[in-house]
């Protein structure tokens, strides 16, 4: 004998109504992700416009930056953002590579969680104290032992030589560089080690049994497996670099030039914006200062976007070759 429970229509119109809410709530909430972004974007156009409109071109291939007067152009901030968050990532990948794997896959069990909370610990610490610490740890370090030896051991060759030439200040784009890596390291390996815990253990385990070593299963089974998220943390860490602004005013030296060595101060966007627009008189040089504001944005959203692409066109192949 089989019993059907009757459903109370009172009961049904109640879920559906519930579930027109939830579609209703979380449609809007994507909305104003949208129009958050689109009012941005727009508030940025809209200030940058007075810029834009009087430079034209010439603001974004114009290095010159002169308040007095009322000249500006952003090429080497410009320059500065991309070469520092750049040198940051070739600086901070192998690193924060290297803490995921050990922590994942060569640790002990009781190092694991005290090394991987310090990581964790230094993304909350504030970017300001990085500044601080860059200025007067890390530059006088620098300039004293490794700008000499750069200077000595590498300014003399030909092709990379120039970047390594000139007096060492101490402060500059190369220092900049390294206090933005180890800024971004504890964002890179904490996306990595997640997505390396990821991994089955029987993906492993077949490596092993087949007669692979350590390296054999972690470049050939771990890696390809979380490579989408390796790409995601690595794009985390560059969209960190490219917006930090205390920590790069304190160490850049602020200079609004663009240098053939690394060792020679520079300017971010962030840092140009940050030091200046308090101080910024006059429509032109504020307009100016907002056209900086929207490169930046620019130069974000064009990262994110083709990092997204690349995603795609990583999934689209493995997806192909199965």
């Amino acid at each position: 004998m089989s019993t059907v429970a009757a459903i109370e229509p009172r009961h049904v119109s109640g879920q559906r109504l519930r579930e027109r809410l939830f579609r209703s709530s979380t449609l809007a909430a994507a909305l104003l992700v949208l129009l958050l972004l689109g009012g941005v974007a727009l508030s940025l156009l809209l200030g940058a416009w007075p810029a834009l409109k009087h430079f034209k071109l010439g603001f974004l291939t114009r290095e010159v930056w002169n308040p007095v007067t009322d000249q500006y152009g952003a090429l080497a901030p410009v320059y500065g953002t991309l070469v520092t968050s750049a040198l940051a990532l070739l600086l901070a990948i192998p690193v924060s590579f290297g803490i995921a794997i050990f922590l994942t896959e060569l640790a002990p069990a009781w190092l694991k969680r005290p090394v991987g909370v310090a990581i964790e610990l230094l993304a909350a610490v504030p970017s300001i104290i990085y500044g601080i610490w860059g200025l007067f740890v890390l530059a006088p370090v620098l300039q004293q032992h490794v700008q000499p030896w750069l200077i000595n051991g590498l300014g003399p060759l030909p092709l990379i030589g120039k970047l390594f030439q000139g007096p060492p200040f101490g402060i500059g784009v190369l220092t900049a560089s390294f206090v933005l890596a180890i800024m971004v390291i504890p964002f890179i390996s904490a996306v990595m080690r997640d997505v390396f815990e990821t991994v089955p253990d029987v993906l492993k385990e077949s490596g092993y049994g087949l007669g692979a070593t350590t390296w054999e299963v972690i470049w050939q089974v771990v890696v390809p497996y979380a490579r989408t998220g390796i790409i995601g943390g690595i794009m985390l860490g560059l969209g960190r670099a490219l917006g930090e602004t205390m920590a790069v005013t304190f160490v850049i030296g602020n200079a609004h030039r663009i240098g053939s060595s690394l060792l020679a101060p520079g300017t971010t966007i962030s840092a140009s914006i940050a030091n200046e627009f308090a101080e910024a008189v006059g429509d032109l040089y504020t307009s100016s200062l907002i056209a900086l504001g929207a490169l930046l944005f620019l130069i974000t959203f064009t990262v994110i976007a083709a990092a997204r692409l690349l995603l795609l066109r990583l999934d689209r192949r493995a997806l192909s070759s199965v």
